[in-house]
């Protein structure tokens, strides 16, 4: 029996609490590259494939997932039904079924028994709908320890599927009793009640039990001759008058009532608890909180805040910075994330050889193109700068920075990156608070690699550095 819905719950889970310990930008980045990646590949980012990522990640050592010791407590619950219904199945058709050549076996008894079996099967699935769970003290005393999150929820519906595990062994058990029974045993039958209870109704009543199976073996449906000869008594000796073949024709409706009645009801309800564990883990994940979070990091572009704490207390580094540098000499600009639509400004790209985009809505294959040729043309022409336009009101992105340290490794060395931050007017020279994320992301990246520089038309006015941010 497949656990595939309540591992990928539960590993997720483990997983989200793990998450927990780690920074905020540090998940937000990992998540994002994570459905980029997916997005390239065509694939769908969802949580089975996260967590595949995060296995790779974690590398051959990392310890088992930690839904399988959950999971491994529950097999030992359903081990432990099964094999206690496989006992107590066949101890009970052999108490039923106990002839010692005096008194006939009891139709009757046999009838409440069945009854008995079937509302237990059907009550074991209301509970579990109520939530209910009258087995907890079994669970806690195999598991040390209380159950907490998803998995305590979801311990009614696993229960009664254990319950309906042991109820299906029970029933097993209890019908290759019975036909072994009748095959090495004389077994009699008659019907008994101390209430006044005519023939034929009682006939009636085993009539509708056998609907069922009437049409595929009518032999398993008793007549009223039947009934009416095989009727006994308190305290009544068997006569010479009565016919015993007839004691032993029972058989075939005992062994169809018990397999459709009993058997047939714990199997149904057992794929029914089996349905309804997978609903109800996947129902869990989906409306996991950290599967929210999860997503919006898919979704969104990690960006700079300037927060370079983990505290929530602490407020963004609002320093200012003036390490503004001249615009370098090159031939080569590139145009991050649509910046400098629908061309950039004459004075920015007038004399470059080499003029591409990349980032935004271009794909993982076409930014490592543009890198590709600009590896290409810096080793042919041994230009040692590339200039890169951005948004100044967009903040740098983890896709910015995923872009540029493949870039280092991939141009030659000593290349340097001047970012060139354009306001939407390119007339303007853009905020001093929206220069400041640039230029935190470049003291981040490293100054020997990375500078922030304005437009020529701009560069050329003093930058107020010493501007307090708003």
């Amino acid at each position: 029996m497949t656990d595939s819905s309540l591992r990928l719950l539960l590993d997720f889970d483990a997983q989200a609490q793990r998450d927990k310990e780690q920074p905020p930008a540090f998940l937000h980045r990992r998540d994002r590259k994570f459905a980029l990646v997916c997005e390239e590949q065509g694939l769908s980012p969802d949580a089975a494939r996260w967590l595949d990522h995060m296995k790779r990640l974690a590398g051959a050592g990392a310890k088992k997932q930690a839904g399988e010791h959950t999971l491994r407590l529950w097999r030992r619950v359903n081990a432990g039904f099964a094999t206690a219904g496989i006992v107590f199945g066949s101890f009970t058709m052999l108490g039923l079924l106990f002839y010692d050549g005096g008194q006939r076996i009891n139709i009757t008894l046999f009838l409440a028994f069945v009854l008995f079996q079937l509302v237990l099967a059907i009550f074991t699935s209301i509970q579990s709908l109520a939530g209910w769970q009258p087995w907890q003290w079994l669970v806690r005393r195999l598991q040390g320890s209380p159950a907490k999150g998803v998995a305590h929820r979801l311990q009614p519906v696993l229960m009664a599927r254990a319950a309906h595990m042991g109820g299906l062994c029970f029933a097993l058990a209890g019908l290759a009793t019975l036909l072994v029974l009748v095959v090495v045993q004389d077994l009699a039958f008659g019907w008994s009640t101390t209430l006044d209870t005519a023939a034929g109704s009682y006939h009636r009543l085993l009539v509708a039990l056998a609907t069922p199976w009437a049409w595929l073996w009518p032999a398993a449906v008793p007549d009223l001759g039947l009934v009416e000869a095989t009727r006994f008594f308190r305290a009544e000796t068997i006569s010479e008058s009565l016919n015993p073949i007839l004691w032993g024709q029972w058989w075939p409706f005992v062994t169809m009532l018990w397999t459709t009645w009993v058997l047939l009801p714990r199997l149904l309800l057992l794929i029914l608890a089996v349905g309804l564990v997978r609903r109800k883990a996947r129902q869990q994940l989906s409306s996991h909180p950290a599967m929210h979070a999860l997503l919006y990091r898919m979704e969104t572009p990690a960006l700079d805040t300037g927060n370079e704490h983990n505290d929530a207390g602490d407020l963004p580094d609002t320093r200012i910075r003036s390490n503004l540098q001249p615009l370098p000499d090159s031939d080569i600009l590139l145009c991050w994330a649509g910046a400098g639509e629908p061309e950039p400004p004459e004075a920015l790209s007038s004399g470059k050889h080499l003029v591409l985009r990349a980032g935004g809505r271009a794909s993982l294959a076409d930014d490592q193109k543009v890198m590709n040729q600009v590896a290409a043309h810096a080793a042919n022409t041994g230009c040692k700068a590339v200039l890169m336009a951005t948004r100044c009101w967009q903040p740098p992105t983890g896709e910015l920075q995923d872009f540029l340290e493949s870039a280092r490794e991939l141009w030659p060395t000593g290349t340097r990156v001047a970012l060139v931050p354009l306001a939407a007017d390119i007339s303007q020279e853009p905020q001093p608070h929206q220069v400041q994320p640039w230029l935190r992301f470049a003291e981040r990246m490293g100054n020997n690699f990375l500078m922030v520089s304005l437009p020529p038309l701009q560069w050329q006015a003093p930058f107020p550095a010493s501007e307090e941010l708003p």
